[in-house]
């Protein structure tokens, strides 16, 4: 069922256009030879070849395409400075658009050049812009050119990755994108769609696959690439199938599959899916597995991929069931509709499409995986609850009763209009069913995630996001740097650092050892007065405004000058078995603390169920005491007391009191017994298969 929507102006004009593309990419001659017979003099000369272009795909003058434009476009867009790059933006978005609704513009190789070619005049729309850049003589793109163009069309990229997407396309050009990179991932990413929309193989077919369903990947089917399940010790080769939905696995019998087994993503199940290590008879030796978990299995499933070098198998299968398991996750928590839920599937699905492509393209890096799929990236940046908000809002403006197009290109905020659920219909113009009824307008126009001359919200979260994120990878490496080998190298580094603490400690210690009487009294004296006039709450916010002054001077008037490396001191080079009996010194000192540590919450035990009832009446009694101090004595009072009576017990005049009362009470401390412990051992029930 199909329900039919009013079109805008500008949709009317496209309704004559051929049955093909390549009819209409071809240039016609006009009698006096020229390409067109009016160009707009804000554009060069190459942004208007462009739009010449575009005005016969759209089957409309440029005269009338600028009126449009002129008419229909914010005043801020057509400002002398903007007007010719939001021109070209407008026409650029209205081609692409109307080219999403074939199956076969992939396929074509005057689209691949014509979206390029809108990339290359977005560089350089107006007559006062600079030359292109060049690389080994030839024109290419940049970043921003490709963000602002390629996410029209759906397939290509979306918003929030397309930067790393264009850093996969550009890791072996400088960063400038070449033609040849662009049609070679395009033509890949044809053939992915192609092969998936036609099933990756035909055996595929012996699974019952839900309504919806769409079979992502397959692996496992060449002898050279098994796939190995583990469970518990036993491992068994098989076939390993990734849907929208869930993945599956066949183990291979005698020449043939065994029924396949259901791992169902979108259950809520607390599930889990991450790298492991795995081998023969459990053993854990090889970095090449995918461990998934849920309340569904009894143990955990290993899913082995072997190879030869690296583990970029394993990677690549890891980060597309992520992508679906978290897409899924996204579904639940936001409980979304039915239309909702397949536009979130259909972004996922085209992220595991590009992934694919770049993938047989440019054989990028096992790393970059995860950067080229929507919701593993936002994973990854801090603030993605903020992108994920972002992205939930545009979502609930998604209504399939209600929906109007609008071929401009404007803000959909701007204009109190709900959205159409691009990502779901381009997948189902591509041939791809995710809902049997789709309540929009199969040959409507899809107005993408960028805007003529206008900046997304949600692209603005992912770059403050992903700039966010280049800031921490930074202060990563600069962290990464100063790290040093060795407890003793690190006990250096750690003593310097806290020199200035030490020297204070140090100085502490020396007035209350009442060396200098003078100094020791006068300071005594300075300290009972401030507690007693209540001046020692302005000690810490002293200390506090002291420091911000300082960083402030600091970032005022030091800024040209780099920070210079902490000097210390390293100490001399150990070789590996005098590093362990130093490691081992260590633990045995963190153990026998530990220990004191055990024994000291154990007597208080003893004291608490009354072990010993005499020593208990005494504890009792001075806690009874210790409660009327804090109740009726006034708090500052209390810290002047304990003050003095630490500071003064190296006076000459109570210094030998002071060791006998601490002496006695050593001594009945020791006397206090510590409450038994007794140790079970774990009793491990658990039988492997």
């Amino acid at each position: 069922m199909v329900k039919k929507v009013k079109s805008t102006g500008f949709e009317t004009l496209k309704k004559n256009q051929p049955n093909t593309f390549r009819s209409i990419f071809h240039r016609k001659k006009t009698k006096n030879g020229d390409d067109s017979p009016y160009s707009i003099p804000q554009l060069s000369s190459f942004a208007n070849s462009v739009v010449a272009r575009c005005s016969k795909i759209l089957q409309t003058s440029i005269e009338e395409m600028q009126h449009i434009f002129d008419s229909e476009q914010p005043e801020a867009n057509k400002e002398p400075e903007t007007y010719s790059r939001s021109l070209l933006e407008f026409c650029s978005y209205q081609t692409l658009y109307s080219m999403n609704r074939r199956t076969d513009y992939l396929s074509d190789k005057d689209f691949r050049r014509l979206t390029y070619d809108m990339m290359l005049a977005w560089e350089c729309p107006g007559i006062e812009t600079e030359p292109l850049p060049q690389v080994d003589d030839k024109k290419t793109v940049g970043r921003e050119a490709f963000a602002r163009i390629a996410p029209a069309c759906i397939a290509l990229a979306d918003l929030i990755t397309v930067h790393n997407l264009f850093d996969s396309l550009t890791s072996s050009s400088s960063h400038r994108l070449h033609f040849l990179v662009f049609d070679k991932y395009i033509r890949s990413l044809e053939k992915v769609i192609k092969a998936t929309k036609h099933g990756l193989h035909p055996s595929t077919g012996s699974l019952h696959l839900s309504e919806g369903e769409i079979v992502l990947e397959v692996e496992g089917t060449l002898p050279t690439q098994p796939v190995l399940q583990h469970i518990g010790i036993s491992a068994w080769p098989g076939r390993l199938t990734l849907t929208n939905h869930a993945f599956y696995f066949e183990s291979l019998g005698v020449g043939i599959y065994d029924k396949a087994v259901r791992y169902d993503l979108g259950a809520g199940m607390k599930q889990q899916i991450k790298p492991e290590l795995t081998g023969p008879l459990g053993a854990r030796l090889f970095d090449k597995a995918v461990m998934y978990k849920s309340t569904s299995v009894i143990e955990p499933v290993y899913l082995e991929f072997p190879e030869f070098k690296g583990s970029s198998r394993r990677d690549y299968w890891l980060d597309i069931c992520l992508e679906v398991l978290r897409a899924h996750k996204f579904i639940r928590k936001n409980n979304l509709n039915e239309t909702q839920k397949s536009e979130v599937l259909a972004r996922a699905i085209f992220g595991i499409f590009r992934i694919h492509a770049v993938k047989d393209a440019c054989h990028v890096f096992a790393s970059q995986y995860r950067t080229l799929l929507t919701f593993n990236l936002t994973e990854s940046l801090p603030g993605r609850d903020l992108i994920l908000e972002t992205l939930l809002s545009r979502l609930m403006l998604i209504n399939r009763d209600s929906v109007q197009h609008d071929a401009s290109g404007n803000p959909p905020a701007k204009q109190q209009r709900q959205l159409s659920p691009i990502f779901l219909l381009s997948l189902s113009q591509l041939g791809f069913t995710l809902q049997k009824e789709i309540g929009y307008e199969c040959d409507a126009v899809l107005v993408g995630d960028v805007w003529v001359c206008e900046t997304n919200p949600l692209d603005v979260i992912v770059r403050q996001s992903m700039s966010d994120s280049g800031r921490a990878e930074a202060a990563q490496a600069t962290v990464d740097k100063v790290k040093v080998e060795g407890i003793d190298t690190n006990l250096a580094v750690m003593k310097e650092l806290l020199f200035p603490f030490l020297v204070l400690a140090r100085n502490i210690q020396i007035l209350a050892s009442w060396e200098d009487t003078f100094t020791s009294t006068f300071f005594l004296l300075l300290f009972c007065y401030a507690i007693i006039w209540n001046w020692i709450r302005f000690f810490l916010p002293c200390i506090l405004v002291s420091l911000a002054v300082l960083m402030t001077c600091r970032r005022k008037f030091g800024q040209s000058k780099p920070l210079e490396p902490y000097r210390i001191t390293a100490p001399p080079n150990r070789n590996a078995v005098e590093q362990l009996l130093t490691l081992q010194e260590v633990i045995t000192q963190v153990e026998a603390l530990i220990q004191d540590g055990n024994i000291f919450l154990l007597k208080i035990r003893a004291l608490l169920f009354a072990v010993l009832p005499q020593e208990t009446d005494m504890v009792a009694i001075v806690l009874v005491f210790a409660a009327f101090v804090f109740a009726f004595m006034p708090f500052k009072y209390i810290i002047m007391l304990a003050l003095v009576e630490a500071y003064t017990r190296e006076m000459p005049c109570r210094k030998e009191t002071s060791y006998k009362w601490i002496r006695r009470g050593r001594e009945w401390w020791i006397r206090i017994p510590a409450a038994p412990v007794h140790l079970v051992k774990h009793d491990d029930k658990k039988k492997k298969s």
